[in-house]
């Protein structure tokens, strides 16, 4: 860990990325970039949905970078599976009724096909409703930006405001990556009955809550990354939630973007020349054995989705 301060502290003293500014620093040198809340919302507007009644998809801001979905008749399974333009398939389950919940296009522009499909018993689903549709961004970060079902905020959302006091005394985005890194990988503990419960498929079963996991202060990899995810958007700082394997074992990190450096993925560490790890869980629990068995060692990341 402290190797890890090190390396921040280097980067920060070698690299002078600012952002917009809304006033001065004590030092009068640099100044400070502007904490306000970004928090962008996610809006069913009508006016180009598919499907039915029961099975909806509204796809009015499909140029923002995501989809709403709704399901409004009884049944105890729903998932909603996109397929985009890079052909993977992404399935999540749709826990409430009656209520549109959030998708992101992760993939880019291009042709998107939206499923929402009804158990019928076990592992059998029916087709309820379905959709394709023609992508083009606004803007290739929106898909980051926006809240979706894993890293659902509000304006009035707690991790919001902490996000808020962490950026306040930041000249930079990387600073405010670093303060909410750091914030995270030393307050929330890692939840090992959590873990212990879980299986491989959470990744369509478990959705996380970043205000339980503020207010907890422990979680699992998922929850890590969702509540960084959600921190670094409501700055305004593109951020992919993203999920694949560490190893042989399933896991959540980030990948976040920084004017001028670009995305970096897996690590915040700098050793003069190239980024390795943006990985919240790993750091918080690089030296314990126990958590080491549910998150791998950081070796041979293998993503598979990015949200």
């Amino acid at each position: 860990m402290r190797k890890l301060q090190i390396f921040i502290i280097l980067v920060i003293t070698a690299c002078i990325i600012l952002s917009g500014c809304s006033d001065s620093s004590a030092d009068g040198d640099k100044p400070l970039r502007d904490c306000t809340p970004k928090v962008l919302r996610p809006n069913a507007d009508g006016t180009a949905v598919y499907g039915n009644e029961s099975a909806s998809i509204d796809a009015s801001n499909s140029d923002q970078g995501y989809v709403m979905v709704k399901f409004s008749n009884d049944c105890e399974k729903v998932i909603v599976r996109i397929t985009g333009p890079d052909s993977v398939q992404y399935t999540y389950m749709l826990p409430v009724r009656g209520e549109y919940r959030t998708f992101p296009l992760s993939a880019g522009n291009g042709t998107y096909t939206i499923e929402i499909m009804q158990g019928v018993g076990g592992t059998s689903y029916v087709l309820a409703s379905s959709a394709t549709i023609e992508v083009i961004l606004e803007d290739e970060f929106l898909p980051f930006l926006y809240p979706n079902q894993y890293s659902m905020i509000t304006a009035d959302s707690k991790a919001v405001k902490k996000a808020e006091d962490l950026s306040k005394d930041a000249h930079s985005d990387l600073e405010v990556v670093t303060n909410i890194y750091h914030y995270v990988i030393e307050t929330i503990e890692y939840d090992v009955d959590k873990a212990k419960s879980i299986s491989d498929g959470y990744i369509t079963a478990y959705i996380p809550d970043v205000d339980k996991v503020l207010k907890e202060k422990k979680g699992i990899c998922f929850d890590y990354a969702s509540l960084m995810t959600a921190m670094l958007r409501s700055q305004g700082i593109p951020t992919k939630l993203e999920v694949g394997y560490a190893g042989d074992r399933l896991h959540a990190w980030i990948n976040t973007y920084i004017d001028e450096i670009g995305w970096v993925d897996k690590i915040i560490q700098f050793d003069g020349e190239s980024w390795s790890l943006m990985d919240p869980t790993l750091g918080a629990n690089s030296d314990s054995k126990s958590v080491g068995q549910y998150i791998g060692d950081g070796e041979n990341y293998t993503l598979k989705y990015s949200y």
